[in-house]
């Protein structure tokens, strides 16, 4: 007998959470996590600085290809288990309960602190564009009152949030094709030179740098799972949105940082960069376009870290509720609100963090920017990079013993997924002072707390089974479509997916 009940969660005593999701409102979740014109405003130019310079383009290529086989085995297991825990269930079907304890731990850390970050970059930026156009207000002011609106957006239901996302990615995704084109028409062919992917390029000087820049861009493109317990039809949408996501944000930031090579000159570019920095885009903006679409792009800039920011803010929520839920944290962060249906303790508590975050950095008058957004980014892009290596391994356990695995699909995809992401998160950690712009040793020892994660998860788990072996049997557990039911339970009753104690 086969299971025909769709995969879910266990149940909670808080609730369900809303069926508001459809797979183009989960792509503009991912994208705008993503943050394009950020990303491409604020990261490339600082691949191009301290990278190979005109090689920068390729890298994207490069990134987007690895993360396309990550997608394939993320695919693959999506289809089977849906569940709002994201890596923290998908480890657990893999590798067991223990690794999975510790990777929901690191990623309540990395999207939490990503999040803090990308309320620094907001802050810092808005109080730069105000103070340019006549509004001088401290950075604690945009921080506040853009905590205001996240906080809103993240206590309702996860619709509104997808559909102002979806405005801000339209907007600042339309400015730089505006930009592209501009340039396409006054350059023509040499808007797009080949050094940027001749050999000889891509074996100079700074290749792992930018390489490590343009993994960075790519944080976000895992976080479709998180929403499948919100989807319409989530066996097909997790997947479809995962696969379309990386496929346009890898051709777009490969193509839009190509067409800055091509309009600054890729003898010209790391020089340039390394003299303008966060300037570059504006500066050809200015040039290509007007000053007046440059004050728009600036704005959107704004927007775009914004919407990042509130797509790292439900993602965290996710997994401080799947872990409330389950009670690996405390319990009440697992309740749904009756009306909203939405997660709404666990945002309040994100909300609450960035608060007390971004206070203490203020208290101590350590810069916005250079303080929080870039420690605070730095260790969350780190542990979400090294789960994503750690999915790719449980893709491959998780399949392994299964009639349904498949040689690419469940091997050799998510096997080249893993090399990929080992040689991404290797460059974070050797580059990590690079990367936060300080060799503050406070700062330079933040990835200790994705290890601590990494062996205090597992030994939570085991003090758990020891303790409370009721609670430990439910962690992670899911119901999964094309299984047979398992002897002794019921349909739909949650039981661990891969089998695995």
């Amino acid at each position: 007998m086969r299971s025909t009940s769709p995969p879910s969660a266990p149940p909670s005593e808080g609730g369900q959470l809303s069926l508001s999701l459809t797979t183009p409102k989960i792509v503009f979740l991912i994208i705008a996590a993503a943050a394009p014109l950020a990303a491409m405003v604020c990261t490339v130019p600082l691949a191009f600085a301290l990278g190979n310079g005109p090689g920068v383009p390729a890298m994207f290529v490069f990134a987007g290809l690895t993360l396309m086989c990550f997608c394939v085995g993320y695919a693959a297991i999506s289809r089977r288990v849906v569940n709002a825990g994201g890596f923290y269930t998908y480890i657990s079907c893999g590798l067991g309960r223990p690794p999975a304890v510790g990777g929901g731990l690191i990623a309540v850390v990395a999207y939490n602190t990503a999040s803090v970050g990308l309320l620094g970059a907001f802050a810092y930026f808005a109080q730069l564009v105000a103070a340019s156009h006549g509004l001088d207000l401290p950075w604690e002011v945009w921080a506040g009152a853009g905590l205001v609106v996240v906080a809103v957006l993240g206590y309702r239901q996860i619709d509104l949030s997808a559909r102002v996302l979806a405005v801000a990615m339209c907007c600042e995704v339309g400015i730089l094709l505006l930009l592209a084109v501009a340039v396409l028409v006054r350059d023509g062919g040499s808007a797009l030179p080949a050094t940027s992917f001749a050999p000889h390029t891509l074996a100079g000087a700074g290749t792992g740098v930018s390489m490590m820049f343009a993994f960075i861009s790519f944080i976000g493109i895992e976080s479709a799972a998180l929403y499948g317990e919100e989807a319409h039809d989530p066996e097909r949408s997790v997947s479809r949105a995962t696969y379309i996501a990386v496929s346009l944000i890898a051709l777009f930031y490969g193509f839009i940082s190509w067409i800055a090579v091509g309009a600054v000159g890729a003898a010209d570019v790391q020089r340039v960069a390394t003299h303008q920095l966060g300037d570059l885009f504006f500066n050809l903006s200015d040039d290509y376009l007007t000053t007046a679409l440059t004050t728009v792009m600036q704005i959107l800039l704004c927007l775009s870290l914004f919407a990042g920011w509130l797509a790292l803010h439900n993602a965290a929520n996710r997994y401080m509720f799947v872990l409330g839920r389950e009670r690996v944290l405390p319990g009440f962060l697992g309740a749904v609100h009756p009306r909203l249906a939405s997660p709404y303790r666990a945002s309040l508590v994100q909300t609450v963090f960035s608060l007390v975050t971004a206070a203490v950095f203020a208290i101590a008058g350590l810069d916005p920017y250079l303080g929080l957004t870039t420690s605070m980014l730095g260790l969350g892009t780190l542990g979400i990079v090294f789960l994503q290596a750690v999915a790719c391994l449980s893709v491959i356990g998780y399949f392994r013993r299964r009639p349904d695995r498949h040689w690419w699909r469940t091997l050799v995809a998510p096997g080249l997924g893993f090399a990929g992401l080992v040689v991404a998160t290797t460059l974070v950690v050797t580059n990590f002072d690079t990367m936060t712009g300080t060799d503050n040793p406070v700062v330079g020892s933040l990835p200790w707390l994705i290890l601590a994660g990494a062996v205090l998860g597992p030994a939570y788990a085991l003090w758990i089974r020891a303790a409370h072996p009721e609670r430990y049997a439910r962690l992670a557990g899911v119901a999964t479509r094309g299984e047979s039911t398992p002897r002794g339970r019921q349909v739909g009753e949650a039981v661990p997916a891969g089998g695995r104690p």
